[in-house]
């Protein structure tokens, strides 16, 4: 089984693997590396009656994944909340640190400045790696955990639940096979989920090169 590959993920270990897959992602800053937007897209197919071609027959519980995604990112989210508001200055305070440094520290503050509380915590969701570091950021940042919590629960369910949802209807619309579909649909996916990085990184590129 391999755990950065969405596919292996489902067939291997089902909606089991997932859930776990999701809090490791939210909760734990290894998560940076695991694929959660395609390994909810294709769950949701795999709820679908496109399963069993997609996935050599497992089939999973729309039910159980509407339900215990979110519940999974929830608690994963709160946990690295928690982390960095225990530990973090001790993960966050190195200059020289390749995710967890200083600069991280700035750019949440910045992140959470622009967008405001809510909104980018819920943003957050939709874009790799930011997804996992915000949480532990935003308790090293001092957000009261139950305000954390209450933007944490409506983004993990907006997030989880969208991207579920999005892939059991192609399961479900869809005749025949959709392995033709797959590679595309994902791949813009990850593209779309990387444009805020892409914008904010052209954005400090100008800005440096005026200042320059």
């Amino acid at each position: 089984m391999n755990p950065l590959d969405a596919h292996s993920i489902i067939t291997t270990l089902g909606l089991v693997g997932i859930l776990v897959i999701l809090f490791m992602e939210t909760g734990l800053l290894i998560g940076l590396v695991f694929p959660g937007d395609s390994l909810l897209f294709l769950a949701g197919i795999g709820a679908s009656t496109a399963a069993a071609n997609v996935f050599d027959g497992v089939q999973l519980s729309l039910t159980g994944l509407l339900i215990g995604a979110p519940l999974a990112a929830i608690v994963g989210s709160q946990l690295g909340h928690w982390i960095g508001a225990k530990y973090g200055r001790k993960l966050f305070d190195r200059p020289d640190g390749r995710f967890f440094n200083h600069d991280r520290v700035l750019a949440t503050e910045k992140w959470l400045r622009k967008y405001g509380e809510g909104k980018a915590i819920i943003l957050a969701r939709f874009v790799p790696f930011v997804r996992t570091l915000i949480n532990p950021m935003c308790g090293v940042v001092h957000i009261p955990a139950k305000r954390f919590f209450f933007w944490n629960v409506i983004g993990a369910v907006i997030w989880t639940d969208g991207l579920i949802i999005a892939g059991y209807f192609l399961g479900e619309r869809v005749s025949g096979s959709v392995d033709k579909y797959l590679l595309p649909i994902i791949g813009l996916i990850i593209f779309i989920s990387l444009i805020p990085l892409l914008i904010e990184a052209f954005r400090e590129w100008r800005t440096r090169k005026h200042l320059s």
